[in-house]
């Protein structure tokens, strides 16, 4: 059961500890730090070998335990590792952001099967790896938790040459819903953030020129996400604030889907 806990908005996080897969730079790192600075004891994991650098800069921005772990989502003995280490380090875990992510664009007759399976691999096995791990963890603690993943605008539009990435994404909606109707019965509230072009690394790498150009137009906001707009929304889905919130796909677009 999730239970009722009395909302006073503060968003306060303090005595949690969170981990985020994906934590060494864009949307990743700035959940982290958003964490940390209401409190939270965060795990920085990526399969960057900056993962210490960034875990120590934020514990001294913020006066946070962290720890830093680098990991391979495609591999469960690297994510049973990472779970060992972020246990001995922060003793339990409350809070999962799951956000690894591979992009790589190409028209569905011309894409390899094997880009498909990378996109396949890393963007939604990898993610329900570590979501079982994470999942398993808070069963056996008996304390509920929350479980959010970065999902995408992709995962219920077409946009030309994503087929890849659509594909992956979409796994993980469908993921999200099961994972949630499952698990509601422990107190883990399991969730996505469905974003539209971040300005990020895989932001620009995917959006350039004209396309990019193009696409700003077609945003009502007019104007690309940057990641601590993703990153708040990561936050209320990672509070008691949310407890009446599960199962969902929380799209951050600037209205691009409401056409």
């Amino acid at each position: 059961m999730i239970q009722y806990e009395k909302v006073n908005a503060d968003f306060d996080l303090t005595g949690k500890s969170a981990i985020v897969v994906g934590g060494a730079g864009g949307i990743g790192e700035a959940t982290a730090r958003m964490y940390a600075k209401k409190g939270a004891k965060v795990a920085i994991v990526d399969c960057k070998d900056t993962c210490p650098e960034v875990a120590e800069s934020i514990a001294k921005e913020f006066g946070v335990e962290t720890v830093g772990v680098k990991c391979d989502v495609t591999s469960q003995e690297s994510v049973d590792a990472m779970m060992k280490a972020v246990i001995d380090a922060l003793g339990e875990v409350n809070i999962l952001a799951a956000m690894p992510g591979f992009v790589d664009l190409y028209r569905a007759t011309d894409i390899e099967i094997s880009t498909i399976e990378k996109h396949i691999n890393i963007n939604a096995i990898g993610v329900f790896r570590v979501c079982q791990a994470v999942a398993n963890q808070m069963i056996a603690q008996g304390k509920g938790g929350k479980i959010v993943c970065i999902t995408s605008q992709a995962d219920f539009i077409a946009i030309n040459k994503h087929v890849g990435y659509t594909m992956s994404k979409a796994a993980v909606v469908g993921m999200i819903k099961v994972c949630a109707l499952e698990w509601a019965e422990y107190g883990i509230n399991v969730n996505g953030v469905a974003p539209t072009v971040v300005n990020t690394y895989m932001g620009e790498k995917a959006w350039q020129g004209k396309v990019k150009d193009d696409m700003i137009e077609k945003i009502p906001a007019h104007r690309f996400a940057e990641t601590d707009e993703i990153a708040a929304a990561v936050l209320f889905l990672s509070c008691k604030e949310s407890n009446m919130i599960t199962g969902e796909d929380l799209v951050v677009d600037g209205g691009f889907t409401i056409y």
